[in-house]
């Protein structure tokens, strides 16, 4: 009886629990009037927004319009690129063939991928299927990622790249978000099942779950209506701009889903691994799924901005954190001209996921605002108007280091040789080949494995260019370098672009041929 007894308290509680996650009418109401005024704070063309429970979906609507073109309305169905919430489905896939016992966490990479070598070969050794989810494999966060994007490369022809990239920390030391270890992971799905990994995740994941609309390919879209398009600020201003194909990184980065679809995937997972009956992963994968594995670091201006928020971490596919008591699982995306965030608490049983199509953090206040709300906190803090305003002083340090880089130009310099000696092929062991050409009289520069990378070259000081990728208005301006060997001759290129997704000092391209 005393077991029965306890049974019934700690079912109640459970179901407690889950009915108090849930919010009224009166609490989604306030909601869905914050959402819209953000979304125009923050100059945001359009935004979906779904919220569910283990058993229901409470909340989905659109806002706003899919493009500033047409302007068709955002609803819930519309599509979005979700990016890098698409690396839990590629730790999910993995899980099933755990499950299977067909792999293993702790299996070296090299017993599937032979050909597989990074900066050291006991790292490679050593790198196992845990190592490739939990971003700590040496490399800093967004090493490598110009070999993949926009580019020819194949996946198996980006991990090879990978082993010309440098470490920025010991293996397994701190965490550094990698894409290319991401893409690694997928491609050892080939390997144990005979299927793409394309195939695998659609037909064991995104077919079960009801996802019908969504698709991991670019290409699929031209035969889908309420498609949303990507968006960028240039000079503060919208501008749209045009879908870039993510194929060779599609275990890291390519799920283009709706907000409606993504609610089933989390409420499989708020499920451990049940959905409508079916059960597509088991409860200990999910569990381990979202199990802290490599530690972030918290600063101190996170701390005074979050003091709830005692830990952060990523697991499998999926990061982690506390806030207000209870353990947040979750993860965003960033693709061009779209931004997007997957929450769940577990132990609330609810989720939420807020797609966007602009370059923008609107997601991120209105997590901190839907927290806050599902948690019971206090909901008076106006997280829209507090980071607003803390991009808007950013935007103005950026201007003023702008000024500043203007200010310290030496003027009144010409280049050493004639424009005709900068031209040619330049190219390294991590980036093939970029070319430098004139065309009416103007220096330009084109990544040749990237079609869509064209720089124009306009001379700044000495042998310095300002490099502008005209066709990436989501990239500000950088400088082009050329150093000259000991018979005056342009000998390499060192190129620089201040923004948090490249490092063009990676290339570091030399002269192969004029």
């Amino acid at each position: 009886m005393r077991f029965l007894h306890l049974k019934f308290v700690l079912i109640f509680i459970l179901f407690s629990v889950f009915v108090q996650a849930q919010p009224d009418n009166k609490t989604i109401q306030k909601l869905d009037q914050y959402y819209a005024k953000a979304l125009a704070d923050w100059n945001v063309p359009g935004m979906s927004v779904a919220i569910v429970s283990t058993s229901d979906l409470i909340y989905a609507r659109g806002f706003g319009i899919t493009d500033i073109t047409t302007k068709q309305a955002v609803d819930e169905n519309t599509l979005f690129a979700v990016a890098s919430n698409t690396k839990a489905f590629t730790a999910a896939a993995l899980a099933m063939l755990a499950e299977q016992n067909k792999v293993a966490w702790s299996d070296k990479v090299r017993k599937y991928l032979p050909w597989f070598s990074l900066y050291d070969s006991w790292v490679s050794d050593q790198m196992t299927v845990r190592d490739l989810l939990t971003h700590r494999s040496g490399l800093k966060t967004f090493s490598g990622d110009l070999i993949w994007y926009g580019s020819t490369y194949s996946r198996r022809e980006v991990i090879e790249k990978a082993r010309f990239l440098k470490p920025a920390f010991g293996f397994r030391e701190q965490f550094g978000y990698s894409n290319i270890m991401y893409i690694t992971a997928g491609e050892l799905i080939p390997v144990i099942t005979g299927q793409s990994w394309d195939d695998f995740v659609a037909q064991n994941l995104l077919s079960p779950l009801g996802m019908v609309r969504s698709t991991l390919h670019v290409s699929a879209l031209a035969g889908k209506d309420n498609v949303a398009q990507p968006h960028t600020y240039v000079d503060g201003r919208l501008r749209q701009i045009p879908w870039v194909d993510w194929d060779n990184m599609g275990p890291a980065g390519s799920l283009i889903s709706s907000a409606s679809e993504m609610a089933n995937w989390l409420q499989m997972n708020l499920n451990y691994g049940t959905f409508r009956g079916q059960q597509i992963l088991s409860p200990e994968s999910v569990r381990q799924m979202q199990e802290a594995i490599t530690p972030l670091p918290i600063s101190k201006s996170f701390s005074e901005r979050f003091p709830s928020t005692h830990f952060r971490a990523y697991g499998l596919g999926w990061s982690m954190f506390d806030y207000h008591g209870k353990k947040i699982v979750t993860h965003n995306g960033g693709y061009d001209g779209m931004i997007s965030q997957t929450v769940m608490i577990p132990e609330e049983g609810v989720g939420f996921v807020i797609l966007t199509n602009a370059l923008s953090n609107l997601y991120y206040p209105l997590m901190y605002k839907t927290l806050d709300v599902l948690l019971g906190a206090s909901d008076e803090r106006d997280w829209s108007a507090e980071i607003l305003q803390l991009r808007n002083e950013n935007e103005q340090k950026g201007r003023d280091e702008r000024k500043r880089i203007e200010a310290d130009r030496t003027k009144n310099t010409k280049p050493s040789l004639a424009l005709t000696e900068y031209e040619g092929f330049y190219g390294s062991k991590v980036y093939d080949s970029i070319q430098v050409y004139r065309k009416d009289g103007q220096l330009w520069l084109q990544m040749k494995r990237t079609p869509d990378f064209i720089a124009k070259l306009t001379h700044w000081h000495y042998d310095t260019f300002e490099m502008e990728f005209v066709t990436q208005p989501s990239l500000p301006k950088g400088f082009a370098t050329f150093e000259l060997d000991r018979n005056g001759k342009p000998a390499r290129m060192k190129l620089f672009l201040d923004n948090p997704d490249f490092d063009f000092t990676e290339l570091a391209p030399e002269r192969l041929t004029k």
